[in-house]
């Protein structure tokens, strides 16, 4: 049997714990996860739903005021962990119909600038609340200068 030396054991619990962002400005998390998660300079968001922070209550409209509000929370977490949206590499974009593509894709475009991250969009049977759209994002802080 394979065994790890203790001292090993402990530096990798130090390096694989986990470091998480609780958003003071997005809303509250509805389950038992955190806004984010830090993987040494990558940062993994949890999905953001369409929810006003100030409410708790996802917004009412269309696609192009749900993806606009979702978008908020994502800046509101990314905000509160240091990041901005130009840090953002990767997005998972989750719509209940591929109708709304169009809609959301306005959005997006104004809320990124070229180059732009990498995406997957896919459509999903349903979401939290009955919201049409949820995204999650990965990020990396990069070394910034000047």
């Amino acid at each position: 049997m394979w065994t790890c030396d203790p001292a090993i054991a402990k530096v990798k619990r130090i390096i694989m714990s986990r470091r998480t962002v609780e958003s003071q400005h997005g809303p509250r998390a509805i389950g038992p996860y955190a806004h984010a998660v830090w993987a040494g300079d990558v940062i993994y968001l949890s999905g953001q739903t369409p929810i006003d922070p100030s409410t708790g209550q996802l917004v009412a409209g269309d696609i192009a005021a749900q993806t606009q509000r979702v978008f908020d929370n994502v800046e509101a977490v990314l905000s509160d962990a240091g990041l901005a949206m130009d840090d953002v590499v990767k997005c998972n974009v989750y719509l209940t119909t591929m109708r709304d593509f169009g809609g959301m894709n306005a959005v997006y475009q104004t809320r990124f600038a070229a180059p732009y991250p990498a995406r997957t969009t896919v459509a999903v049977a349903e979401l939290p609340l009955g919201a049409l759209v949820e995204i999650e994002v990965v990020v990396h802080r990069a070394t910034r200068t000047g």
